[in-house]
């Protein structure tokens, strides 16, 4: 499946806390049509921001993303050309006000990541290399539940997650090599979470 060149995550952002606007609740399935479902970059991208935005404050929310962001990025490793999510998360739900604050909180960062990307090193973000981040994903994915016992340490796995989903949004292959060293940082902090445990 090939990202949309032209996809702005300043307008998704937008989008989405215009979804939370004057809504008590919003269902991960409402989340998920307004991102799209036929473009992995996104879909990766939005919720590991989410997660670093206030909402992953939220006792749980971390893990739960964690766990979407990891169904998201086996159907991308196994080829599928359309996401799906189980009933139990597709309907879920946050606080539309949670939502449309955590939008606001990262629409500003939104502007200046839009003008940092730009399709680049494209072999990187195609092909066997959209394989290796989404593997990549899964495996930082298996760090959030550990580290959510640790104030905000699950922001550095889900920050990777966000930079990867952008750089197959455009095509960018350093944000996504980037990510792969932010990575190691992920994996080194697991480790000594085990370790002080």
């Amino acid at each position: 499946m090939a990202e949309d060149d032209n996809t702005d995550l300043q307008d998704i952002v937008d989008r989405l806390r215009d979804l939370g606007d004057g809504q008590d609740e919003v269902s991960i399935h409402d989340v998920r049509e307004t991102i799209g479902d036929r473009t992995f970059g996104p879909a990766l991208a939005v919720p590991a921001l989410i997660e670093i935005s206030p909402i992953g404050g939220i006792p749980g929310v971390p893990s739960m993303i964690a766990l979407i962001v990891a169904i998201i990025a086996a159907q991308m490793a196994w080829g599928r050309d359309h996401l799906w999510l189980p009933g139990f998360l597709d309907n879920r739900k946050i606080g539309g006000e949670k939502l449309k604050k955590g939008m606001a909180w990262i629409h500003k960062p939104a502007g200046w990541i839009d003008r940092l990307l730009r399709p680049r090193m494209k072999k990187v973000a195609g092909g066997t290399g959209r394989r290796i981040v989404a593997i990549l994903c899964i495996l930082l994915c298996c760090t959030v539940p550990p580290l959510e016992l640790l104030p905000f340490a699950s922001s550095l796995p889900m920050g990777a997650i966000a930079l990867m989903g952008l750089g197959l949004m455009a095509r960018d292959g350093l944000f996504i090599l980037i990510a792969a060293v932010l990575s190691l940082g992920s994996f080194g902090l697991i480790f000594v979470a085990i370790g002080g445990g």
